[in-house]
């Protein structure tokens, strides 16, 4: 178990990291897809299964939500995945961007989303073990990665200067495309309750220290506030290295 604690970890971490410094968005949502497995991982060397399966379930809801939101910004802005070639898309994609933002702040885990549920119960818990306080540390950091990952995502897509793009706003108006992404929504936002009340008949009660209580969704604002900060602020040189290091995913490919 301390095995895959360690590769769970880790797996967050990575993950985490490549995808502040990643430009593809489909790429972005696929390395949230495996911080998100490492996160359950995590839950299972602690040995919370039934937690894990919990998170499996809340997960695949909110990310199917936010693929199909991805491809439907991917038709509409002339089939490019990059995003820095969107910016303002929030104009020509009002519904989609409700609803994707809906999705990234439930994969953030802010509180009353489905994705707050199943993470926040998997940390709290987490907290209650004697792994130390590396483990601790390194769990909270991974939690502001995927915020910091987020913000970075939604501003770069739809608050940021227009990147010079084509982009077409027919999209919305095709209720195949529409019709799934409105019900995925739906369900991001109470799933989180009906799968809880389904998996665990007894409440849950929870003892924490106050900093611990509060320390993931201080971690959360933190983050949010870091990155919006940020936002202004282009990669200096300085961060060349780092961002070639981590675009190509830690020379793992090789």
């Amino acid at each position: 178990s301390a095995l895959l604690l360690f590769i769970s970890i880790m797996t967050m971490f990575m993950s985490g990291v490549v995808a502040i410094f990643e430009y593809d968005l489909k790429k972005i949502i696929a390395l949230s897809t495996l911080s998100q497995l490492g996160m359950m991982m995590f839950s299972i060397s602690l040995g919370l299964y039934e937690l894990a399966f919990f998170h499996l379930l809340t997960h695949a809801l909110f990310k199917a939500l936010l693929f199909l939101c991805a491809g439907i910004l991917i038709h509409g802005a002339g089939n490019t995945q990059d995003i820095r070639s969107f910016g303002g898309l929030s104009l020509n994609f009002p519904l989609v961007t409700v609803c994707m933002n809906l999705a990234n702040l439930s994969l953030c885990g802010v509180p009353f989303l489905a994705g707050f549920y199943s993470k926040d119960l998997i940390v709290e818990l987490a907290c209650q073990y004697s792994w130390g306080i590396f483990v601790l540390l390194m769990m909270f950091i991974c939690l502001s990665l995927t915020v910091l990952y987020s913000v970075r995502l939604t501003y770069l897509s739809f608050v940021g200067p227009y990147g010079g793009g084509t982009s077409i706003s027919v999209c919305e108006s095709d209720y195949s495309l529409v019709g799934p992404v409105v019900i995925l929504s739906f369900t991001s936002l109470v799933s989180g309750p009906i799968l809880t009340w389904l998996n665990f008949p007894a409440p849950v009660l929870i003892f924490l220290p106050v900093f611990l209580k509060w320390g993931a969704l201080f971690f959360v604002g933190v983050s949010l506030l870091v990155m919006l900060s940020l936002q202004g602020l282009t990669y200096s040189y300085k961060w060349g290295a780092v961002s070639k290091f981590s675009g190509l995913m830690w020379f793992l490919p090789w």
